[in-house]
C-alpha cells in the first residue's frame, strides 16, 4: 500500500493511527485490515479508490461462501421471512447472544473467527432500518425462547430485545410456534425466504450437512406454501408478544 505513494512505513502508520507493526502486517497480507482502515488508507495514502473498492469484497469475506449471494440479495429484498427451530432469528440477535452461539460451535471457532462472524451478523441488521424497509415475517419455535445460550441473563436481554423490535418496527411480524401443537408443517427444518423487487422468490435452507440457496420455482413455491401453513399453525403476533414477555419475566 505504501510503496505506491512514497510514504514510509512508519509515516504511513502514524498517518493512519496504527502501529508500524500492524501496518506492515496489513501490507504483507499477514493480517486482514479492518474495513475502516481501508477507507482511511484510501484517503490518507491517495489511493484513488483502489483500496475503497476492496471494502465490499472484505465485507463479504465475513460470510460463508454459500451465504454471500443471500446477503447481497437481502440488502435489496422487498420481503424477508424465516423459520427458526433452535435460535432467535439472526436479524434480531443481540451481540452477547450471537457471541454465545458462535462460542458454542462444534468444532470450535478461533477467537478471531468468532469476532468476524459476530461482526458480520450485526452488520446484516442494518437491513431492518433501511429506507424503504423490507416487510419482515418470522416464525420461531417456543423452545428457542427457552434455550439459555451464554447464560439466563443473555437470554433475557435477547428476549427483551426481540420484543422491542416487534414493538418498534411496524413492518415486522414475529410469531411463535408453541411446543404443544399436535400438527406441524416445518419438520424439515429451518429456512429463510425472500421476495425481490423483480418478483423473484428464493429460499435458503439450512441443515447439519450444509446450506443451500434454492432457486427452482417448483421447489421454492412448495417451501413458500410450507411457510404459509406454519404461520397458520403458530400463535398470532399478539399472543406471541405476550408469550415472549412472560418468558423474559421468568428469567
Amino acid at each position: 500500500m505504501a510503496q505506491g505513494t512514497a510514504v514510509a512505513l512508519k509515516e504511513a502508520g502514524e498517518l493512519l493511527l496504527v502501529s508500524e507493526s500492524s501496518y506492515g502486517a496489513y501490507e504483507r497480507a499477514e493480517r486482514i485490515p479492518p474495513i475502516q482502515f481501508l477507507k482511511d488508507a484510501d484517503r490518507g495514502l491517495d489511493a484513488r479508490g483502489a483500496l475503497a473498492a476492496c471494502v465490499e469484497m472484505m465485507e463479504e469475506e465475513k460470510y460463508p461462501p454459500k451465504f454471500v449471494d443471500w446477503v447481497r440479495l437481502e440488502r435489496l429484498a422487498q420481503i424477508i421471512s424465516g423459520y427458526e427451530v433452535m435460535v432467535i432469528p439472526g436479524l434480531f440477535q443481540t451481540e452477547a447472544y450471537t457471541r454465545a452461539l458462535y462460542e458454542s460451535r462444534v468444532p470450535a471457532y478461533t477467537e478471531e473467527e468468532i469476532e468476524k462472524h459476530v461482526e458480520a451478523r450485526l452488520e446484516r441488521q442494518t437491513v431492518l432500518t433501511r429506507n424503504p424497509p423490507p416487510r419482515l415475517s418470522f416464525l420461531v419455535e417456543e423452545s428457542a425462547l427457552e434455550r439459555p445460550f451464554g447464560n439466563p441473563k443473555v437470554l433475557r436481554e435477547q428476549l427483551l430485545h426481540l420484543l422491542g423490535c416487534m414493538r418498534a418496527l411496524n413492518h415486522l411480524t414475529v410469531q411463535v410456534m408453541p411446543t404443544e401443537r399436535h400438527t406441524h408443517a416445518g419438520l424439515q427444518g429451518p429456512m429463510q425466504l425472500m421476495s425481490t423487487e423483480e418478483g423473484r422468490n428464493l429460499v435458503f435452507a439450512e441443515s447439519q450437512a450444509g446450506s443451500t440457496l434454492i432457486t427452482k420455482p417448483d421447489q421454492v413455491n412448495g417451501l413458500f406454501d410450507v411457510f404459509g401453513m406454519l404461520r397458520a399453525q403458530a400463535l398470532t403476533p399478539w399472543e406471541s408478544a405476550a408469550l415472549i414477555e412472560w418468558k423474559a419475566e421468568q428469567l
